[in-house]
């Protein structure tokens, strides 16, 4: 654990001083309308329709193409062995993120997902504007990713499901939602812990993108997850599918793929910044020595 650094030199009457060997930002504030003013706001906003438009986009056609590849009455090749399989369609997920959040990190932040978006919230890291922006963004992003899908593919995009995600068979919906919840839960937490600034400056000697860590925590999730809820742990991704297909049994399970998702994102942005950072003491300390 890296620990401040502190000197401590006697000269004449004697001197104390610590410096820090990292910073942290300060708190983004809870709502600034003075954002509203900036370009780099709406820039970063269109920064994130795109990417989740581009990552619905592949995704959704990678798990379409599976399900036709798949498919008994059309190929005549062994469901276990044809297509990309399970492995394939969390790879496609995962890479996808990768890709996109080192695209986007230094515009938006890379965010692509509300869960993630409100987790940063929740941790002070963007204000209820931009949070509420992006959501809005990533939604939207959703929906035209998946009606681009649709209108190449209609035909098939209507009788493979859509990609839409739906609690499967066996799972009742407690299993589901703890399924969102815990999937959610090791992606926000990952993105805490991969743009940490004391990890930053603990661990500088050593060149690791933080996309990589967040990439490989989505991909991890989608392998765990698939079997049960098809894998959401992101809102939009569930919603702009759910919006495009349009069939009732994606719209009764779509509670889960928001509910599960915030939960998760809460839990993880308390548990990194309350109490693994202890913000919670150091804002306690902070107040009684100004006192």
């Amino acid at each position: 654990m890296t620990k401040d650094i502190e000197t401590t030199a006697e000269q004449g009457g004697g001197a104390e001083f610590s410096a820090k060997d990292y910073q942290d930002p300060p708190p983004a504030p809870l709502i600034d309308l003075e954002e509203l003013t900036k370009w780099s706001l709406y820039r970063a906003a269109i920064a994130e329709f795109i990417a989740t438009l581009l990552f619905l986009y592949v995704t959704v056609l990678t798990v379409i193409g599976y399900k036709v590849q798949t498919d008994p009455v059309k190929n005549t090749v062994d469901p276990d062995c044809g297509g990309v399989g399970i492995l394939g369609i969390a790879w496609a997920f995962g890479g996808m993120i990768f890709i996109l959040v080192y695209c986007t990190a230094g515009i938006s932040g890379g965010h692509i997902n509300p869960a993630v978006t409100f987790g940063l919230f929740v941790g002070r890291k963007v204000s209820l504007i931009r949070a509420l922006l992006y959501m809005v963004a990533q939604c939207l992003g959703a929906i035209c990713g998946c009606g681009l899908v649709k209108a190449f593919q209609k035909t098939y995009y209507n009788s493979y499901g859509g990609g839409a995600n739906e609690l499967q068979d066996g799972f009742n919906k407690g299993t589901g939602l703890g399924a969102e919840i815990i999937g959610t839960f090791v992606l926000v937490y990952t993105v805490f812990s991969a743009t940490d600034p004391k990890r930053s400056a603990r661990d500088s000697h050593v060149p690791v993108l933080a996309p990589l860590p967040i990439g490989f925590a989505v991909f991890m999730v989608h392998l765990a997850t698939i079997p049960i809820t098809g894998t959401g742990i992101n809102p939009a991704r569930s919603f702009g599918a759910a919006v495009i297909y349009n069939q009732e049994k994606a719209w009764d399970d779509q509670w889960i793929f928001w509910v599960g998702p915030f939960i998760g994102a809460f839990v993880a942005a308390f548990y990194h910044q309350y109490i693994l950072r202890a913000a919670a003491i150091k804002a306690l300390g902070s107040f009684r020595s100004n006192a």
